[in-house]
């Protein structure tokens, strides 16, 4: 038996071709089609041929495809040919009386849909397991959109705010018609390339056009009074061709090759479907490999008229033309035939709104009546609650699949839930992501790199549809850090003044990782004796914070020449480095404290408990109160705090602790932060919070500019008992030279008198 469905990709030339079939001497040919351009399938598909074979499947003879054409005066050229063999792939069983027939394909029984019992304690046990954790564990919905599914799937829990995996999204690394289970999309029909004829094709020859059918080969009966078995393909969909909506969802790309010579490329997406393209040039995605677009495109299209969608990657230049990275082709009628129901995937939940809401035509009861009344199967039968349906010889109920009330929000009515779980038994394409090869014409069979997309396609005949999922890609949002110093403990004491003692001239430098140009430092707290520093300084960092992925955005031109800027994203990670001043040699390094605001290390209160974590622990794990560590907090969630942080150098291959910073840190948003302004350092606006001048010793200032109070506060302070105990001294000794020197003098003046004779 033979499904004859029609012809596609002719040349333009072809009026009215018809399909000549050829097996064991017998020769089969189907009516013209009558107007290539507006319909070209066959007017009749079904059709029988009766033919005498060996038994074994080995032996059978090839299946023979010839296209002709009919011009005038009963001139019918040949316009293609097919060889067809291995028909022991197309033998089936016939079928029995009463028997369903569908689309005429005998379905394999683990993906039949009229699906037992069998499989309902798998679905039960994964349904009440998610039920059991949700009931454990609420999750906000207000925070859960597609990307939250798509890193569920992923595995990247950090990325994904879905604490339960109840609303799935499956990624296949292939395509969709490489999936085994969907038997590559051609269960209803399957699409053979038609060649030049006169001559054997060779590899790698484009066909002139496409035949669709099937071949069903099943024996009669050898008795000639007993009546010949139903015919396959009875129950068929409608051949005329049929308005579609068609929804392209581009997710993104990866492992492209470069184009420029930066090593990178600037690839943006171009549709087409028939004589429609969609895309923008200055659409790009500039300087990148693993572009993520997050882009949606809607167009309209007659199937089969219109069938191949063609997506294409191409890469920007700033003088046209364009090269072309890579294109992928889709067959929407192959998706839209398919038993499978692969024009829209099935979610795993029912939602009536939301960011998940239902975006089929049809609601899922109906979609199930839908799905029985195209493969020639009884209607299913709801109970007037909605909690139990017969599907064929079975009845489903409500509670196998669903162990209470649902937990989620806008869950629908019990009917449509179990319509929905129904579906999911009978194996249909599920909510998906299909990861497509690209190919270029200009090196043929070489992989392009990889595009992870969907498709929906909604037939005009059904309705409209939902509305649909929007994957536009986070925007990074502007966040400004506050991180005042207040203190330091214990800091190494790396000089020594003039009197012995060890001494340090404190500073501390700041920046967020990648943000280098944005480098601050307090002031320098001078002669710290025992490595205490005094600061009250305020930094301010300004940075593009993308919340979904938790990394910082860090757009920039790697040249002066660049065009674009290229996109970098690093966790966001404050360092802070504690240095003492030098004025004739290189500062010396004091300590560093790194701080990923992601997973920030609970502070201590006082400089007694901050410890660093030991040798072997996870990074974040910094403090230790006696046996228990505390778990990292998140500042984009706490927004502010307050503690004593440990630093440390290495040495050895070791950390080792080298002092104690006392900070706070406070995350606004950039509304927050114009509401609430505030200046670097103790300058104007000095707020949020007021910044006094800190409380430092007498003894600290740099002695080159007061040489005098240096010597007060170095020895005065020290040794003053000493310095006027030595001063007495120098004084009395002072006086007792004064007196040997006048002594002999005077003497002398007493013993002679020189003045007495002048007064005679």
């Amino acid at each position: 038996q033979v499904l004859a469905w029609g012809l596609r990709g002719l040349r333009s030339g072809v009026r009215a071709p018809s399909l000549e079939v050829h097996c064991g001497g017998q020769t089969l040919r189907t009516p013209a089609i009558a107007d290539l351009a507006t319909n070209p399938n066959f007017p009749i598909n079904a059709l029988l041929l009766t033919l005498h074979l060996p038994a074994e499947e080995e032996y059978m003879p090839p299946i023979r495809l010839r296209v002709l054409d009919t011009r005038g005066f009963g001139y019918r050229p040949e316009v293609g040919q097919a060889c067809v063999r291995d028909l022991g792939r197309y033998c089936c069983q016939p079928h029995s009386e009463g028997q369903p027939h569908g689309s005429g394909h005998p379905l394999p029984g683990p993906v039949s849909p009229l699906c037992s019992l069998q499989v309902l304690p798998r679905v039960t046990v994964e349904k009440r397991a998610v039920d059991k954790v949700v009931e454990e564990d609420e999750e906000d919905e207000d925070e859960d959109d597609w990307w939250s599914k798509f890193y569920a799937a992923m595995g990247d829990k950090t990325k994904s705010r879905q604490r339960t995996n109840r609303d799935r999204l499956k990624i296949y690394s292939c395509e969709l018609e490489a999936v085994p289970e969907f038997e590559g999309l051609q269960d209803f029909c399957q699409t053979f390339p038609l060649y030049q004829p006169g001559r054997h094709p060779t590899v790698g020859e484009d066909p002139v056009g496409e035949f669709k059918g099937l071949f069903c080969v099943y024996p009669l009966p050898e008795d000639p009074g007993v009546p010949p078995p139903p015919r396959h393909f009875q129950e068929l969909p409608p051949s005329r061709p049929q308005k579609c909506l068609v929804r392209v969802y581009i997710v993104r790309a990866f492992d492209l090759p470069p184009r420029d010579r930066s090593g990178l490329c600037d690839p943006y997406i171009r549709v087409s479907l028939g004589t429609k393209t969609l895309g923008q040039r200055d659409q790009y995605v500039p300087n990148t490999l693993e572009p993520i677009f997050g882009r949606l495109f809607e167009l309209t299209g007659t199937i089969p008229l219109e069938k191949d969608l063609r997506v294409s990657l191409l890469d920007y230049d700033l003088l046209p033309p364009d090269q072309e990275i890579g294109t992928t082709t889709i067959d929407l009628e192959n998706r839209l035939l398919s038993r499978f129901r692969a024009h829209c995937g099935l979610p795993t939940l029912y939602h009536t709104t939301g960011p998940s809401c239902w975006r089929d035509q049809l609601p899922p009861s109906q979609a199930l009546e839908h799905f029985a009344r195209n493969r020639g199967l009884p209607v299913p039968e709801f109970s007037a609650e909605g909690t139990a349906v017969t599907f064929g010889d079975n009845t489903f109920l409500l509670s196998h699949f669903e162990s209470g009330p649902p937990t989620y929000r806008h869950p629908g009515a019990p009917r449509e839930r179990l319509a929905l779980h129904v579906l999911h038994a009978c194996h249909l394409v599920p909510e998906h992501l299909e990861t497509r090869t690209l190919y270029n014409s200009t090196q043929p069979g070489l992989e392009q790199g990889k595009v992870q997309m969907w498709v929906d396609i909604f037939p005009a005949s059904l309705g409209p549809p939902g509305p649909p999922i929007n994957i536009a890609p986070h925007k990074p949002q502007r966040y400004e850090l506050r991180c005042v110093v207040w203190n330091t403990r214990d800091m190494d004491l790396r000089d020594i003044n003039l009197l012995g003692q060890r001494m340090s001239d404190i500073y501390v430098t700041g920046w967020l990782d990648g943000l280098e140009e944005q480098r601050q430092r307090t002031d320098i707290h001078y002669r710290s004796l025992q490595g205490d520093g005094a600061f009250n300084w305020r930094f301010i960092f300004s940075f593009q914070y993308l919340a979904r992925e938790q990394l910082c955005i860090l757009p920039r031109k790697e040249h002066f020449w660049s065009l674009d800027e290229t996109v970098l994203k690093v966790p966001p990670k404050l360092i802070l480095q504690v240095w003492d001043n030098d004025k004739f040699s290189a500062d010396d390094f004091l300590g560093v404290l790194e701080l990923e605001l992601t997973k920030l290390p609970q502070p201590a209160q006082d400089p007694q408990t901050c410890t660093p974590a030991p040798q072997g622990t996870p990074h974040w794990l910094w403090l230790r109160w006696g046996a228990q560590v505390t778990p990292p907090l998140s500042l984009f969630r706490q927004r502010q705090v307050r503690g004593w942080w440990p630093c440390t150098v290495q040495e050895g291959g070791k950390r080792r602790l080298s002092g104690k910073l006392e900070l706070s840190l406070e995350l606004l948003t950039a509304k927050e932060a114009e509401e609430r302004p505030a200046g670097k350092g103790r300058g104007d606006p000095n707020m949020y919070p007021s910044l006094p001048a800190p409380m430092r010793p007498e003894w600290s200032f740099l002695w080159l500019q007061a040489p005098l109070r240096a010597l007060r506060q170095g020895l005065w302070r020290h040794y003053r008992c000493r310095l006027s105990l030595g001063l007495a001294l120098l004084l009395l000794l002072a006086l007792l030279l004064t007196f040997i020197y006048a002594a002999p003098g005077y003497l002398a003046m007493k013993l002679v008198n020189p003045l007495e004779g002048l007064r005679l």
